[in-house]
């Protein structure tokens, strides 16, 4: 199993998610190995003149790069390249998506099988917001060239990095990191991951995805208290919407269905950066994969039920990490990511206490009107009960944030 560590791309490292519990409760089943990739402007930073004289997504470039150290190396450790699963959470999950959709897909992955969980889809830099971020970069380390960026400390460069993003995007919607993968229809990255998922520009790979219940409560300003302050975010957010598109949004989330507007804007931001991101990739790999039973996906409702709330659960015995607050479900989660691992299905080497897990389209749970199964079957884990439940996110608000694949960018 390879871990690429989340972080928002401008933070993290190979040690940010210890891999020692999964390890010691597989029995010697499971080799865990992290990586390191740029962060930043070191790994992420575009623009014309890095295209022509440099890499383009540099980080994402690094990710594939330790992925085929492992195809070359991992029999050293006891382990089989042809077994790979890889597995990230936020902006590792993107960094999954990244690496499934790369280069369209059209040679062999180094990979067999892919966990995504809470997948950070944010909005994707164009040509004109790459160069615009990069002429920031020259402005404020005085360099005219990218030559000259390159002879920076990186000490410098590290500190200049978060100035860059402020400065180039004073503001630019909360939550979002502009250091992000870019797109652009780059070499690595040729559309956006709703497009390539759409067309099936992703790796055929047994696949499982989550997210958890307040997805996007950690990413939205408490100090919001009214509708005219949420709409001007939503526009820094979304600066290729025009009307209708904020019409559409606020009929399917309207204020009178939340408490606050900040439970509001949570709720319509964690659709659209994540919990609508694993009904896209799990509807299209259901449809586009040769295997379309090797598709699971949970919703997870227990810890913090924040971004992040199962972390605890898949690494509770590591001194220093934030413990699980119940190990039986600890117990639990761990036995289905090993399995997943092992088998490509979290089934087979559950634990005994773990509840079996429908694929997405098992058709285990719905049943219609008519008698037709209905599907979109996930797992839905709380405090109380771990169980079959049809998917939330196939709903008609995360089939309007697929359709507008242009204004959100993503």
């Amino acid at each position: 199993m390879v871990q690429i560590h989340g972080g928002g791309y401008t933070q993290g490292n190979a040690q940010s998610y210890p891999g020692d519990a999964l390890v010691n409760a597989s029995n010697g089943g499971l080799i865990y190995v992290s990586m390191q990739y740029r962060l930043g402007i070191f790994g992420f930073l575009s623009g014309a003149e890095i295209a022509q004289n440099g890499v383009q997504n540099a980080g994402l470039l690094d990710q594939r790069s330790a992925l085929d150290w492992v195809q070359r190396n991992i029999r050293a450790f006891g382990g089989d390249p042809s077994r790979v699963t890889i597995w990230g959470g936020s902006a590792g999950g993107g960094s999954v998506t990244a690496q499934l959709m790369a280069g369209g897909a059209y040679d062999a992955p180094p990979f067999a099988a892919a966990i995504a969980e809470y997948p950070w889809w944010q909005p994707f830099l164009n040509q004109s917001e790459q160069n615009m971020q990069y002429n920031t970069a020259l402005r404020l380390s005085n360099c005219s060239s990218v030559d000259c960026l390159r002879s920076i400390p990186t000490t410098t460069l590290a500190t200049l990095s978060q100035r860059v993003e402020n400065d180039t995007y004073p503001t630019a919607g909360d939550g979002v990191h502009r250091n992000d993968p870019l797109t652009a229809f780059v070499k690595f990255i040729r559309e956006l991951p709703s497009t390539a998922f759409s067309l099936g520009h992703f790796y055929d790979v047994p696949l499982l995805v989550d997210h958890d219940a307040y997805e996007g409560d950690i990413f939205s300003n408490m100090t919001q208290t009214t509708q005219v302050e949420e709409t001007a975010d939503a526009r820094d957010l979304f600066p290729f919407a025009g009307p209708s598109f904020f019409s559409r949004l606020y009929q399917l989330y309207p204020a009178s269905d939340y408490n606050s507007t900040f439970f509001q804007r949570q709720t319509w931001f964690g659709d659209f950066i994540i919990n609508c991101p694993t009904y896209i990739m799990a509807t299209n790999a259901v449809d586009r994969n040769t295997n379309s039973s090797a598709v699971f996906k949970l919703t997870f409702a227990a810890g913090s039920q924040l971004h992040g709330a199962t972390s605890n659960f898949l690494a509770s015995n590591i001194t220093g990490f934030p413990s699980a607050n119940n190990h039986t479900l600890a117990e639990i989660m761990s036995s289905y990511w090993i399995s997943f691992a092992e088998t490509y299905d979290p089934n087979p080497v559950r634990s005994s206490s773990a509840p079996f897990w429908p694929s997405y389209m098992s058709n285990g749970t719905g049943v219609a009107a008519g008698g037709q199964s209905v599907g979109f079957d996930t797992l839905a884990v709380t405090y109380t009960t771990i169980g079959p439940a049809t998917d939330p996110d196939a709903s008609a608000k995360c089939d309007f944030f697929y359709a507008h694949q242009y204004q959100v960018q993503n």
